[in-house]
């Protein structure tokens, strides 16, 4: 009878544990589940695909995340929130797409996954590179295109972005102008010319296919084109924009910057249809 007692209160024990475990866990079950469900980082912030912004980099070498500014300034929106250092973001062509390099691990800044934020959904996807393509360095995209141009320290690869099937190849010979190209800093429209560094590590440059790099700004770093008609770049935590033809120099003028802003990328925005 001690014994029969004993291994009833044993698994009396044991129920009122189950509930105590189901009450306290099941709602943080419900909550983690409900991770899966993504909303868009910029609704009733930023028309995506139709207004013009930029996005860029903020925070820390070991923990940086996307960041998101009007064309017009404004305050900057956080686009991500983890705790892995990202960088060298680039918009799609469309501006629907940003696509950027990701850690592997909290202990480390040195690139190494490739992912693509769709800024319509707010869902994020690794892309994964061919088996040996070597460590991301940075990334661009195809003009007009939904092809990623991916360069590593072992070479060049293309990226189908999402809903395509993302198959990692090599880029072929008939396509190297063209990567060229969407890892350039490029002027105009048509292009005339191209943004690189002059000899000091401070300044900034412009070369066209023909003749000698002109100056283009001192203590300068992370160019960027803006839209056609412009170039800019940061010179410090000041985003400074320059016409390429007649017209005078603007900052941007953004608040609520995070720290070490940097790596700036660029959507002009749709044309208008108005006539």
């Amino acid at each position: 009878m001690v014994a029969a007692s004993g291994q009833e209160g044993e698994r009396e024990l044991k129920d009122v544990t189950s509930v105590l475990v189901t009450s306290v866990f099941a709602p943080l079950t419900l909550v983690l589940a409900g991770c899966d469900a993504t909303l868009p980082p910029l609704r009733g912030k930023l028309d995506v695909g139709r207004d013009a912004y930029a996005v860029f980099v903020g925070g820390g070498a070991l923990s940086s995340d996307l960041y998101t500014v009007s064309a017009d300034g404004g305050p900057a929106y956080p686009l991500t929130y983890t705790p892995v250092a990202e960088s060298k973001p680039a918009l799609s062509p469309d501006g629907s797409t940003v696509a950027f390099l990701r850690a592997k691990s909290l202990r480390d800044s040195t690139p190494g996954t490739v992912w693509v934020l769709n800024l319509l959904s707010g869902a994020d996807r690794e892309l994964q590179l061919p088996k040996g393509a070597g460590v991301p360095r940075r990334l661009g995209w195809l003009r007009g295109a939904a092809t990623l141009v991916i360069e590593t320290d072992r070479g060049r690869y293309l990226l189908d972005a999402p809903p395509a099937p993302t198959r990692g190849r090599p880029v072929p010979a008939g396509l190297q102008h063209q990567a060229d190209s969407a890892l350039a800093i490029l002027l105009g429209d048509p292009v005339f010319a191209r943004v690189v560094s002059c000899q000091a590590a401070d300044e900034l440059c412009v070369v066209g296919d023909t003749g000698t790099p002109g100056f283009l700004a001192r203590g300068a770093h992370d160019p960027l084109r803006w839209g056609p008609d412009s170039v800019a770049f940061l010179l410090g935590t000041r985003l400074e924009i320059r016409p390429l033809a007649r017209g005078r120099p603007r900052r941007l003028a953004w608040s609520h910057l995070p720290d070490n802003p940097r790596q700036p990328t660029f959507f002009p925005g749709a044309p208008s249809n108005a006539q």
